[in-house]
C-alpha cells in the first residue's frame, strides 16, 4: 500500500466525522443530571452526561503513569497497557474516553489481514459525531508501531480524535508518516489475530462499497445489518492499580 493510501485509510473515518457532520458537535442537549459534580461515572446515565460535555473537568484528569485497561471483545480478552510518558495527550484522552464508556458497544470496523485492527466509532451516532470533531494536540512519537501496539488514525498528527489502531505487523512506515503510539497489548494479542478481517477496508470505502457518512449516521445499526460478522467491542475498563503490571 502506498504512502498516500495509507494516510487515507487511517484517517478516513476521523474526516468523515469531522468535516461532514461537526456540525453536530454545536447541537448538544442539556443533561438531565448535574454532569459537574460527576468524577467517576457508573452509571450508563452518568457515562452518557459527562459524554455530552467536552468542557467538564471529568475530561481534564491525568492518566496514571501506567494502566491496563481490560477490552472485552467478541473473540475473548485482549490488555492493554498505556505509559503516559509516550504519548501524554493522547494518553489523558483515551484513559477518559474509557472511563466514561465511549468505546462500549462499538465494533472493529477495519480489520486488515497482517496490516490494523481499528475501532473508535460509538454505538451512539451522536457521540460518534460529537467526539470526532474534538481533535487532540500532537505527541512527538517516542515508541515504534510494531506488532501489537496502538496509535491514532489520523491524517496528520493534529487530527487525532477516537479512531484507533492495533498493529497487527511491525509497520515502520507509520513510523516515518508520523502516528505516535499510545500503549501496547499485553494479553490476548491472539484474539486481536482472530478478528473477522473478511470485510477488510469496504466499510470505510467510497460507495457503493461502503458507506462511511451512513456508517456514522447509524453507527451500530447500519454495521451489524451490512456487515454482521464484524466483531465486537463489549466492553472496556479500566484495571484497578494494585492488578497492574
Amino acid at each position: 500500500m502506498s504512502q498516500p493510501n495509507v494516510i487515507r485509510t487511517l484517517a478516513l473515518a476521523f474526516v468523515v466525522a469531522a468535516s461532514q457532520l461537526n456540525a453536530q458537535a454545536g447541537s448538544r442537549k442539556p443533561n438531565a443530571l448535574d454532569p459537574a459534580a460527576i468524577r467517576n461515572p457508573k452509571t450508563l446515565a452518568e457515562k452518557r452526561a459527562v459524554l455530552n460535555n467536552a468542557s467538564l473537568p471529568f475530561w481534564t484528569a491525568r492518566a496514571p503513569a501506567t494502566f491496563v485497561a481490560d477490552m472485552e471483545t467478541s473473540k475473548g480478552k485482549v490488555a492493554i497497557q498505556f505509559d503516559r510518558a509516550s504519548a501524554p495527550v493522547g494518553v489523558d484522552h483515551i484513559y477518559n474516553l474509557i472511563r466514561a464508556g465511549y468505546y462500549d458497544d462499538t465494533r472493529f470496523y477495519r480489520v486488515v489481514m497482517g496490516f490494523v485492527a481499528q475501532f473508535g466509532v460509538a454505538a451512539d451516532p451522536a457521540f460518534a459525531n460529537y467526539w470526532g470533531s474534538h481533535t487532540l494536540k500532537a505527541d512527538p512519537p517516542i515508541d515504534k508501531n510494531v506488532r501489537g501496539t496502538l496509535a491514532y488514525a489520523q491524517f496528520k498528527p493534529t487530527d487525532r480524535s477516537t479512531n484507533v489502531f492495533i498493529n497487527l505487523r511491525d509497520s515502520p512506515n507509520l513510523d516515518t508518516l508520523g502516528f505516535t503510539v499510545i500503549g501496547h497489548v499485553i494479553e490476548g494479542m491472539e484474539n486481536v489475530d482472530s478478528l473477522y478481517s473478511g470485510y477488510g477496508d469496504i466499510p470505510i470505502s467510497d460507495p457503493p462499497l461502503g458507506d462511511p457518512k451512513r456508517m456514522y449516521r447509524e453507527t451500530n445499526k447500519y454495521l451489524d445489518k451490512q456487515y454482521p460478522k464484524m466483531d465486537k467491542i463489549i466492553r472496556v475498563t479500566i484495571r484497578p492499580a494494585s492488578s497492574t503490571p
